[in-house]
Parts: structure tokens; C-alpha cells; sequence
């Protein structure tokens, strides 16, 4: 893993990289066209390139099977944030995770290794994305807006969502690696899985480290509310599960910050997005209690306005 982590932050890593950079690097490792696709959107910030990436699975829904869809979004605002800063951003890490989980399962599909779901991987590649303020250090922006980036990528097909985003803007989450969040689903914060954490203790080699989630963090952007930052935004755009993996630091860093990736940690996070990956399309493991989910709708009601921009306050209120 750690190979397809290296080429692909070399090819991040440069001031005109673009979506169709991705599609051509991945294809010649699926040994196939057509898996890989890359669409230009402009903001109001700026351009960005959105890549898709569908890796069939041996009984995937592609192939007419039933077997379980799991999306693996790569969170970021750009991978720079050219021309304020030279070079790579660390905000780019999750991109790098997911673009890295991308090659290694396309890598193993080509050799025979088929899973038994499909697997869609979704990010975009930016690399002179705009900064923010932010307390206690600067945010990457990006040139799209969080509705945009929903719709491109959250998708009908994913039965759950594994969200990897760099969330070291914050003095919160006090530890170097992954970091897993609870499940969330329909404005609903759930406990933490299982098995989910399991298989991250599996993957690090160390024990489970999580991060508390709060109501802000799972409304959605532009409602004027405090968020960590976007890596529980998929859940604002879909009604399945969605479980952040968060790429940390113990200290606080800028998500416009350059020099400031760990490649290890990186892979760390592309590994378990395909071990989960594994597990999921096979019906090993579920990202939350169904059964548990269903009882506190009935007896609390939905919590789906969480996912909206919710109600204004009458004139004359206040914000």
C-alpha cells in the first residue's frame, strides 16, 4: 500500500495536476479503461476535477448480484492552495487515502482478487484551493461549494459510507493517526462499531481511538454553526450509514500547511478502507445495529431535519 500511496501523492504533488492525471495513472493499473472517469466543475472559487472510481465486485450489484455497495469518500478542500502555499497540503490526505485505496483494489481485481460488492471511491482534485480563517488554525476552502461536492460525491449506490478527511485543525483529538468517529445516519449520532473498531485496532497494530461527534458536526455547511470540519458532511446528503476515519495529529496543524503528511499514516487509512471494504461487500460487518436503529426512530421520531439547513428564525430574533 504504501508504493501506491507514494505515486499517488507524486502525482498530487504537482501545480497543474487534474482529474484526468487520476484517471490515466489508474487505468494503467486496472490494465482496463472505463473504470475511472473524471468530471471538470467550476465554482465560485475556482475549478475542481471530481474522479469516480467503480471497482466491480464478483457479486455486486454491477454484476446483477445483491451484495452490499460501500462508498469511500476522500474528504479535502484541495490538495494546494496555490498561490499562498508551494507544494502539497496536508488537507490533501484524504484524497491521497482514498485515491491509494483506489489503486490497490483495482491492482487487486486485475491480478483475480475480486471482492464480492462493489466498491465506488469518490474525491476531487484541486491544487490551488482557496484557505479560510479558522480557530485554532487556518481551513482549507475549495472552489466548490458543500452541496456541490455532496452531489458528486454521495451517491444512490453506496450502502454505507467510509469518510476519510485530515482532521488536524483542532486540539481535540490529541493523537498521531486515525481516529474513527461513530456512526451516523439520518441526523442520528450512534455508537461506535463494533467491528469497525475492531478492524482499525487490526490495521494500526494499536488501540481503538475515536473522536466525539457533535450535533454542529453533522448539519450541514452554510448554516452559520460550528463544524470540526467536513468529514461527517456525506451524511448530510444520504440516508445510510456514514463513518468518519479520521487522519490526525496530536498537535493542532493547518490543513494549508505543507511538509506536514505522513505517508505511513496515510496508508494506514487507505489499508483499512480496503480491509473494510473486504468485510462489508462480503455481509461481515455492519456500520451499525439495525435493529438498535429502527427502535429509536419509533419510539423518538426522526431526526432527518438535522441533515437540512433547518427553520430561520422569525424577523427581528436574531441569527
Amino acid at each position: 500500500m504504501l508504493k501506491h500511496v507514494l505515486e499517488v501523492m507524486d502525482l498530487l504533488d504537482h501545480p497543474e495536476v487534474g482529474g484526468a492525471d487520476v484517471v490515466d495513472h489508474l487505468d494503467r493499473i486496472a490494465g482496463e479503461s472505463g473504470l475511472v472517469t473524471s468530471t471538470s466543475v467550476s465554482g465560485r472559487a475556482g475549478t475542481t476535477d471530481f474522479v469516480r472510481v467503480h471497482v466491480p465486485g464478483f457479486a455486486g450489484k454491477s454484476a446483477g448480484g445483491d451484495a452490499p455497495t460501500l462508498g469511500v469518500v476522500g474528504r479535502l478542500g484541495g490538495v494546494g492552495a496555490r498561490p499562498e502555499t508551494t507544494g502539497y497540503v496536508s488537507d490533501g490526505d484524504g484524497a491521497a487515502a482514498a485515491l491509494a485505496a483506489a489503486a490497490k483494489l483495482l491492482s487487486m481485481r486485475a491480478r483475480g482478487d475480486v471482492l464480492p460488492g462493489d466498491v465506488t471511491i469518490r474525491t476531487h482534485v484541486c491544487p490551488d484551493a482557496p484557505t479560510r480563517p479558522h480557530d485554532p488554525v487556518p481551513f482549507m476552502d475549495s472552489p466548490v461549494d458543500m452541496a456541490t461536492m455532496n452531489a458528486h460525491e454521495v451517491t444512490r449506490e453506496m450502502d454505507a459510507v467510509l469518510s476519510i478527511d485530515t482532521t488536524k485543525g483542532n486540539r481535540i483529538i490529541n493523537h498521531k493517526g486515525l481516529a474513527l468517529s461513530p456512526t451516523v445516519r439520518q441526523g442520528y449520532v450512534l455508537r461506535v462499531s463494533d467491528r469497525l473498531g475492531a478492524l482499525l485496532e487490526t490495521v494500526t497494530g494499536e488501540p481503538l481511538v475515536t473522536y466525539p461527534v457533535t450535533t454542529q458536526d453533522i448539519t450541514p455547511y452554510g448554516n452559520g454553526i460550528y463544524h470540526i470540519n467536513s468529514i461527517l458532511q456525506p451524511a448530510t446528503a444520504t440516508d445510510v450509514s456514514v463513518v468518519g476515519l479520521a487522519i490526525v495529529t496530536a498537535t493542532a496543524v493547518p490543513g494549508c500547511a505543507t511538509g506536514a503528511s505522513h505517508e505511513t499514516d496515510i496508508a494506514a487509512a487507505a489499508r483499512y478502507a480496503v480491509e473494510v471494504a473486504k468485510e462489508f461487500g462480503a455481509g461481515a460487518l455492519e456500520f451499525h445495529d439495525q435493529a438498535e436503529f429502527a427502535r429509536l426512530v419509533e419510539r423518538y421520531g426522526s431526526m432527518a431535519h438535522l441533515q437540512t439547513m433547518g427553520a430561520l428564525p422569525p424577523a427581528g430574533k436574531g441569527a
